[in-house]
Order: structure tokens, then C-alpha cells, then sequence
């Protein structure tokens, strides 16, 4: 192995503050059987020579740090007390604190003599391969102060795997155990910290601030910790200022200055944080107060509690400070460890005999006065001093300066390690310093479990005691500067604990101040990212139609859920869209059904009158009443479909209107065909046509099988591509309730099944329009087939271009005026004459219309003599030519008289053929 020997670098004074050997580079130490080692930064800085060449000597430091003095204080008390108590059953701990000056050269020398062996008297450190039973001078180490520190430190403890527990230093780079084996801290890592901040920075609606940090290890990763968990929460970092680590850097108070005119110049950026130590932010809050920088100060767990700062003068000029600092514990017997502190020796503390130099050289200056009187004294400067004043104490002023979280983290950290030194004392003397090695104590100290207010802490496997923050807020109050806790912040729930309602108001009192790149977006409104690199800085913009945002400051806006929503321009909300339909209030459909309930009345009047009316010439000339009933049964139901196209639309309703409309059309419309037919062949003087029309004519059957053809092209409609309820979206802010013909192609084979129907029965009745005119039913047939065909070819374009509720109302209508025009044309002109005409509805009247009818047809025929028994109702036609004259009987009591050959259309006919043909005239009438 090789031997290291550690130096003492003399100061080159002979003084209590020099170095002639390596105690004298003790701070504060006191024996026992197993000792602990403390590093703390009782001094801010250290000085440097300004002689050429710089020579490696360790020089005196400069900048009392009260606080950090305390801490050591705290170590030295919790030691006290434990070997006061019978936790370590008669082991007694000592302990060796020394002071790093907030350097990693320094804290590197003190280190090293951590390292050296146990008992040797030149503090060698040997070099060995296997460090297992290497028993070094101390078996931990408390601190140290700094992250910056730590990580250097315990780089070097990691060569002998001493225990190391760190009552300050949060950086979160420190919980890779890896890189830092045995290293473990009582405090959270910067990674709880910095997701508080974030944490606070939303909750408050920030997210355009400003970040001033340290250029040191514990600045930059404070500062690259809290920027990923700011990206993660759309918090924007406006600007970012790194300041030296070390107030001797010459650059240090132009930096101060560039930092507070860059918070002037960003007048939007209205929060700062602060990962600073002490004394950076006690400087940069004196350049901020004489350029009036008004500001929320977000402070680290650093400087957070530190009354130094909070009792600057004109400090609450700076705005308001909330911060984050460890949490509070019992710290009462420290308190009054403090209270007694005058009466203990200093012959063994450096740091206590200083303060007590310090009070002496300042006690004439008021509070803060004597504060940074302290602050600004160095060891040199009290070298000169020394002896040439009275010592004087001022108790007081410590217990002011306490700063409970890093107090109760320091006594923490001793008892973590009195647990640990326990269970492995439990089967050993450790009395002897070689009982265990500290390798031995690391395992002991993962394991370990505190007590602390009545609640179990540890170590988890980062070496993290997972406790949780105060979250301080400085309040003014009766004219001082008070550091309160607001709150406290649960780093496994991540969310914050109020004690009461005064204390949430306080919380949100913070969210009054704006600290936003851009103005919020209202809700309605979305942002728009604009050519600036941060996602903070935006235009607001309206949301489209049928999108909305309901919250401030979104990244997009939400479509409404589903079509039965929508949105205007600009809507925090989605609305739900009104349902139309052709309703029963609706006027237009009472309009509608008033023509279809008159429709209905007039076919029953219609039916009354006929059934009235059943025996005359009228009616039975109409086919019948059987065929009458039939027809107006046809009409009625027609006009019943019309009811299945208002109201809301329904599964069956959507099924029955057009099958029900499209059956009875096609029964009225084979009804008609077969009196077009019969009324055709009745007055056809065309054998040819004659024979044809005898073929067709063929009633019953004709209606069953066209009607069939039409129930049976229904069918298969239902069956296949059945009609359904279809909401109609095309309308932005509405829904339409339709029905779906669920295929065009079966809706037009029906309609056009119909319509071919409806063509031949137009040919048919065209032909016979000139039929006697009384009763010329064909005539009318055949303008009841023209409105027909009129209203169903402007039906198609109609029906096609139109939507809205009002679409089953085009269809109404059409049906309307094709039902009423066929109708109208069958039936009220019969109407007409059996109310009207009574004289014409007898049965001479008729037949005489009928022979005189035929007569003109024979072209050669005339009817030469007519006479009528009113009675028998019989009648005598003769009928004559210019060749010969016979008397002829005709149906017993209908009396012909043909003479010779009878012209007929162009032709000539015999005799008997003209009488016959005569005959079926009359018969088929």
C-alpha cells in the first residue's frame, strides 16, 4: 500500500486562526469512542492571495455564516444529548466538524483527513486495493452544507464506502446511487422541490417566470430539474440568469446588475425563482431594492428561512417572497442548548470562540447592523482585533437567527447515524474503534428507522428521507418582516395542506398577480402558438363551429361529443341540437290534415249518397256499388296514409305510410282500369277492338293481380331494405327526424308501378272520351289520370331538392291532390246529377241517351220513332232505311224496326248484325 500524508497548509500567522499542524485545521472536535465527522460552511468564502505565483496554502475565509453556525451548533447538541442517553448504551460518539468555506478545495482537505487511519499519528491515508477491514479516522459524516460539496466529498468517501448524510444538500443528481453509493440525505431531493414550485406556479396561474441561479453544480441541476418539470406543466422560463458561485469572482456584481436590469426589462415576467445560497441573494435583493423591483420571489429550501435577508431594510419593497424550506420539527431542547450556550467551553470550538470575537467587534451596531457586521468580518480582520476588545455574548441573537427546517435535518441526520452505530453494536464492544468498519455501518444505516414526532422515517432506496415542505410566506407583520408557513406540501401526494382558512387566503392572494406571457384565453377561445419559441406565448383565437373549450388557456378546442351536439363560434359549451319533425301543432301539418279530414268526409258523403242512390242509371252505370265501395274504400285509406307522415317518426310508421298509400293507390287505380275497359268495350263499334277488350276484361281477377304485383313489391321492400328513422344532420344546428325509404329504387318501382297503371287506364278512358255526356265517365277518368300525372312529375324535382321537416309534407301534398283529382273526377260529377239532375238519372232518359248515342255511331242509323210506357218501362225504337222496313222485338219489351242493310263506321252490316249490335249497347249500359 502507499501512505498519503495530509498537510496543514500554514496561514502563515501565528494565531488561533493559523495552521501549524493538522488539528489546528479542526473546527470543533471532542473525543469519543467512535467519532463522527461534520462538514459545514460556517464561512461563505474563501479569500485568495493576490501574489504571483499562487502557492497551494489553504487561506483564512471570510463571511460568518450565523446559520450554518448553527447547524454545527446542532450536530454538537444532538452528539451531547445522545451520549446523555441510553440509546448507545455507554459507547460515547465524538465528533470533528470542519468548515468547508463553501469550497470544494477545502472541503476536498478535510476529506482527506476523514480518510486517514485510524490513530495514526502522521494522518496518513493508505492506498489499498481492498478497503474491507480498513478502520479510517471517522466511521460518518455528517453535511455537507452545499450539493456542490456533497458531490465532490462524497466521491471520495465512496473510495472507503463511509457513510455520508446530508442534512442541506438536495440536488437530485445526489440520489443516483451509482455515482454516489453512500451518500444519504434527511431531506427531500430538488426533484420534490422543484415539482412544489411548478406545483405553486400553476396553481397560481403563472406561467411566464424568471429562474436566477448559482453557476454551480447545485445551481444547474436545481435549475435543469425545475425546467423539466416546467415543460411538463406549460410553465415557460422567460429568461434565465446564472450568477458566479463565488462572491470573489470579479465578474460577481456585474452579473448582479445585468440580472436585475434583464427583471426590469421583462415587465410580463412578474415571478422569479431563486436556487441561490445566502449570501448571492442577500446581494441581489440589495441591487433589486435600490432599482424598486417589485416581484414575486419564489425561494429554494437554501435561503428560504433565512432571517438575514428577511430583515434587509425596506425589504418588503421587493413584493412578496414564498418559499419553500424542510420541514419544522421538536427543536425545543436546541433552543435551550442556545440559552446555555455562554457557559460552555470554547477550547474545543474554533466556530463558537469566533462568534463570541465577532459579537465583540460588533456589538456596538443594531440588529441588522451587527448582522452583517458579522457577514463581513474576516478571519484576517479579526486577527488584527484580537484581544483588543471585550468579549461580549448575545444570545439572542442567535435563537433569532434559527432556521427550524436545516436545524431539525442536521440533529436528523446525527440520530440516523446513532441508529445505525446501534445495530451494529448490539452483538460487539464498541468501545474499540475496530468493531466494524463504516462499509458495515452504510448497510446498517439503509436499514435504519428514526423516530421523529412520534412518526417512523427512513431512508428509501435513493438514500432520500422522504419528508415533506413548509411552504413559507414572508407577511409583514406590525411593521416586521415575519417568515410564516402558509402550507405545507405532501411530496408523495403532491398537493398542498392549509391549517386553516386565514392561511388559503394567503394562497390565494398570490393568484391577484399576473405572471403570463400572453393575455388568458377565455374559455371559447383556443391558443395559437405565434413565431416565438415559447409555447407561452400565443394568440388567443375563436374555436370553430361545433368546437368548444371550456377552460382557460387551452391547447385546442374539443369537437362536441357527437352529432346530437353542436357549437356556435366562439362556445365554451356544446349545445344539444333541436329535433324537428313535422309535428301535429305544427300549421302547416294541421293545414294538412284539415284537407285529409275533409277528404275523408267527402268520400263518406259520397258513399252515403251512392248507397242512397243505389237503383239508378248513375250508380249502377258507375259498375255497381260493390266497385263504388271498393274505389272509395281506396280513397279513404289513401287519405288515412297521410297521418303516418306527421308526428314524430317511428320504426312503423316508417314502414306503413308508403306500403299503405302505395296498395290502396293501386287498388283505386286497377278499379278505375277495369271501369275504363268495361265502359271502352261497352261503346266500341270495332269487332277487332271488340275482341281484345272481351279478353282483357276480366274484373275480379284484373284488381286481385295487379293489386298483387303491388303487395308483393312491397313486400320484398319491408323484407330487404325495410324504410327506418333517419336522423338528418345537414342542418348545422339541428337534427331532422325522417324516415329512410331504405331503398330509392323500391320507393320509385312502386310509384312507378302505379304510374303504368295509371298510364293505361289514361289510354283506355282517352279513348272512350266521347261517350254520351251525361254519363261519360272516361272523360273524367281521363282528366283524373292527367292531375295524376301532373302532380307526380312535379313531385320528383320537388321532392328531390327539398329537406327540412317540411320534406313529408311534399309528399302529403302530392298524394292530396292526386287523391282528390281522381276523386273529384270519378265521383262528383255522378254527385252532380243524382242531386242535381234527377230528371236525367231515370232509366228512359238514359236509354234514350244511349240509342241516340248508338244512332249516331251507325252513321246510317237513325232513330225514327220512340215511345215510352212509364210504367212497364218499356220502349219502341225504329230504326230505318231507305230499301225496306221490318218490325222487330228486342228484350220483350224493346221494339226495333231495321230496315234493309245499316252503315256502320264505313261499313255495311246485314240487318241482324246491326240489331244485335244494338242490343249489346243497351245490354252492356
Amino acid at each position: 500500500f502507499v501512505i498519503f500524508l495530509i498537510p496543514c497548509f500554514a496561514v502563515g500567522t501565528d494565531t488561533a486562526f493559523s495552521c501549524r499542524n493538522a488539528d489546528d485545521f479542526v473546527g470543533a472536535s471532542s473525543p469519543g469512542d467512535i467519532i463522527i465527522g461534520g462538514l459545514f460552511a460556517v464561512h461563505s468564502e474563501m479569500l485568495h492571495p493576490e501574489e504571483d505565483p499562487i502557492k497551494p496554502v489553504i487561506q483564512n475565509c471570510a463571511g460568518f455564516e450565523i446559520q450554518v453556525f448553527l447547524q454545527t451548533l446542532a450536530m454538537i447538541h444532538a452528539i451531547e444529548a445522545i451520549n446523555n442517553s441510553t440509546l448507545l448504551s455507554g459507547v460515547t460518539l465524538g465528533y470533528e466538524i470542519y468548515d468547508t468555506c463553501a469550497e470544494v478545495t477545502k472541503a476536498m482537505a478535510s476529506a482527506l483527513r476523514f480518510l486517514s487511519k485510524f490513530n495514526s499519528s502522521e494522518d496518513a491515508v493508505e492506498f489499498k486495493c481492498n478497503y474491507s477491514d480498513y478502520i479510517p479516522r471517522v466511521k460518518a459524516v455528517a453535511g455537507a452544507t452545499y450539493s456542490e460539496v456533497s458531490m465532490a466529498v462524497s466521491r471520495l468517501l465512496a473510495l472507503q464506502l463511509i457513510p455520508q448524510v446530508s442534512p442541506a444538500s438536495s440536488a437530485e443528481i445526489l440520489s443516483d446511487k451509482i455515482r454516489f453509493p453512500s451518500f444519504f440525505r434527511t431531506i427531500p431531493s430538488d426533484f420534490h422541490q422543484t415539482r412544489a414550485m411548478t406545483r405553486l406556479i400553476c396553481e397560481s396561474g403563472w406561467n411566464w417566470i424568471g429562474v436566477i441561479a448559482t453557476d454551480d453544480d447545485n445551481g444547474r441541476f436545481a435549475l435543469e430539474s425545475f425546467g423539466v418539470q416546467a415543460m411538463a406543466n406549460n410553465v415557460c422560463i422567460a429568461f434565465k440568469e446564472m450568477l458566479p458561485a463565488y462572491l470573489s469572482d470579479s465578474t460577481f456584481h456585474t452579473k448582479v446588475d445585468q440580472a436585475i436590469e434583464k427583471i426590469v426589462k421583462e415587465t410580463r415576467v412578474n415571478v422569479i425563482v431563486v436556487f441561490m445560497r445566502q449570501f448571492h441573494v442577500l446581494k441581489l435583493f440589495k441591487k433589486a431594492i435600490e432599482r424598486n423591483v417589485n416581484k414575486i420571489w419564489i425561494a429554494s429550501d437554501n435561503w428560504s428561512a433565512a432571517v438575514k435577508i428577511s430583515t434587509i431594510p425596506n425589504i418588503r419593497q421587493l413584493g412578496t417572497v414564498v418559499g419553500f424550506g424542510f420541514k419544522n420539527g421538536d427543536i425545543s431542547s436546541f433552543q435551550k442548548f442556545l440559552r446555555n450556550l455562554h457557559e460552555k467551553p470554547t477550547g474545543n470550538n474554533k466556530f463558537l470562540r469566533e462568534y463570541i470575537m465577532l459579537s465583540s467587534v460588533c456589538a456596538h451596531l443594531e440588529y441588522h447592523d451587527f448582522q452583517t457586521c458579522i457577514a463581513n468580518q474576516s478571519q484576517d480582520n479579526l486577527l488584527e482585533n484580537d484581544g483588543s476588545k471585550p468579549q461580549l455574548w448575545r444570545d439572542d441573537f442567535l435563537n433569532a437567527n434559527v432556521e427550524p427546517g436545516f436545524i431539525h435535518s442536521t440533529m436528523l441526520a446525527v440520530y440516523a447515524i446513532a441508529h445505525a452505530i446501534k445495530g451494529r453494536c448490539k452483538d460487539r464492544d464498541c468501545k474499540d474503534p475496530s468493531a466494524f468498519t463504516p462499509w458495515e455501518l452504510l448497510e446498517e444505516l439503509k436499514r435504519v428507522v428514526v423516530i421523529d414526532d412520534d412518526k417512523e422515517v427512513k431512508f428509501d432506496s435513493n438514500g432520500d428521507m422522504s419528508t415533506s415542505y413548509d411552504v413559507l410566506l414572508w407577511k409583514e407583520i406590525n411593521g416586521h418582516m415575519e417568515i410564516t408557513t402558509m402550507a405545507e406540501y405532501d411530496a408523495e401526494k403532491g398537493g398542498f395542506i392549509f391549517e386553516d382558512e386565514e392561511k388559503k387566503k394567503d394562497f390565494l392572494a398570490l393568484k391577484k398577480v399576473q405572471s403570463t406571457c400572453s393575455q388568458p384565453c377565455r374559455p371559447g377561445q383556443v391558443k395559437k402558438v405565434t413565431e416565438s419559441p415559447h409555447t407561452c406565448c400565443y394568440e388567443c383565437i375563436y374555436c370553430p363551429e361545433n368546437h368548444y373549450s371550456n377552460q382557460t388557456d387551452m391547447d385546442y378546442c374539443y369537437r362536441c361529443n357527437n352529432k346530437t351536439y353542436w357549437a356556435p363560434i366562439n362556445s365554451s359549451t356544446c349545445y344539444r341540437k333541436t329535433i324537428y319533425f313535422l309535428a301535429w301543432t305544427d300549421w302547416f301539418a294541421v293545414f294538412l290534415l284539415l284537407l285529409s279530414a275533409f277528404g275523408v268526409v267527402l268520400v263518406l258523403s259520397i258513399c252515403v249518397i251512392f248507397t242512397r242512390n243505389l237503383d239508378t242509371p248513375v250508380v249502377k252505370a258507375s259498375g255497381g256499388l260493390t266497385v263504388c265501395y271498393i274505389i272509395l274504400f281506396s280513397h279513404f285509406l289513401i287519405f288515412l296514409s297521410t297521418v303516418f307522415f306527421i308526428d314524430v317518426p317511428t320504426e312503423f310508421k316508417c314502414k306503413t305510410r308508403q306500403a299503405l298509400f302505395g296498395i290502396s293507390f293501386t287498388l283505386c287505380i286497377s278499379c278505375i282500369l277495369i271501369k275504363s275497359l268495361k265502359i271502352l268495350l261497352a261503346f266500341s263499334f270495332d269487332p277487332k277492338l271488340q275482341n281484345f277488350l272481351k279478353c282483357m276484361y276480366k274484373p275480379i281477377p284484373t284488381v286481385v293481380t295487379c293489386t298483387g304485383i303491388q303487395v308483393i313489391i312491397c313486400t320484398f321492400w319491408l323484407i330487404f331494405r325495410t324504410p327506418f328513422v333517419n336522423q338528418n344532420f345537414s342542418i348545422p344546428r339541428a337534427i331532422i327526424l325522417e324516415c329512410n325509404e331504405g331503398s330509392i329504387v323500391a320507393f320509385g318501382i312502386m310509384l312507378g308501378y302505379i304510374a303504368a297503371l295509371a298510364f293505361i287506364c289514361f289510354i283506355f278512358a282517352f279513348k272512350g272520351r266521347k261517350l254520351p255526356e251525361n254519363y261519360n265517365e272516361a272523360k273524367f277518368i281521363t282528366f283524373g289520370m292527367l292531375i295524376y300525372f301532373i302532380a307526380w312529375i312535379v313531385f320528383i324535382p320537388v321532392y328531390a331538392t327539398t329537406f327540412g321537416k317540411y320534406l313529408p309534407a311534399v309528399e302529403i301534398i302530392v298524394v292530396l291532390i292526386s287523391n282528390y283529382g281522381i276523386l273529384c273526377c270519378t265521383f262528383l260529377p255522378k254527385c252532380y246529377i243524382i242531386i242535381y239532375k234527377q230528371e236525367t238519372n231515370t232509366k228512359s232518359a238514359f236509354l234514350k241517351m244511349v240509342y241516340t248515342y248508338s244512332s249516331k255511331s251507325a252513321g246510317s242509323v237513325a232513330v225514327s220513332q220512340v215511345s215510352l210506357d212509364s210504367k212497364s218501362s218499356s220502349f219502341r225504337a225504329t230504326i230505318t232505311d231507305s230499301s225496306k222496313t221490318e218490325n222487330d222485338s228486342v228484350n220483350g219489351n224493346c221494339h226495333f224496326q231495321v230496315t234493309g242493310q245499316t252503315l256502320i263506321k264505313g261499313k255495311f252490316l246485314p240487318k241482324n248484325a246491326a240489331k244485335t249490335m244494338v242490343r249489346k249497347r243497351v245490354s252492356s249500359i
